[in-house]
């Protein structure tokens, strides 16, 4: 199923405001049209961590960005004999610094194992 939009800060203080005021969730979801089980899930965060707005999440951040990675497709996608140590070089003069691991993760990720072969040199 997919997500929905994220709801603003202002709309989430206003909705444990009106609960705080005595409304039950029904009444919440209907005056700001809201799920009730998004009602309910703010009201849960407030009273769990005192705050509505959103919190880290877990995980270790990326170390290489969208478009970073879009550069390392295109240049193993031009030049296939490319290692990945060169492509840490060529990443490197754009400044983003990751290792030569991560590089070969990454490429791994969109299907361009070890030396990648174009289907027009097959």
């Amino acid at each position: 199923m997919l997500r929905s939009k994220e709801i603003q800060e202002q709309m989430r203080e206003l909705n444990y405001f009106v609960y705080k005021s005595g409304k039950g969730y029904k009444a919440i979801s209907k005056a700001l049209e809201l799920q009730q089980t998004t009602v309910r899930a703010i009201i849960h965060k407030w009273r769990k961590h005192g705050t509505v707005v959103n919190l880290p999440r877990s995980g270790r951040p990326t170390k290489i960005t969208p478009r970073a990675q879009r550069r390392l497709i295109q240049e193993v996608t031009k030049d296939t004999t490319s290692s990945s140590k060169e492509l840490q070089a060529s990443l490197a003069s754009v400044k983003v610094s990751v290792h030569d691991s991560t590089i070969r993760k990454r490429l791994g990720k969109n299907g361009l194992h070890g030396k990648f072969q174009d289907e027009n040199h097959c």
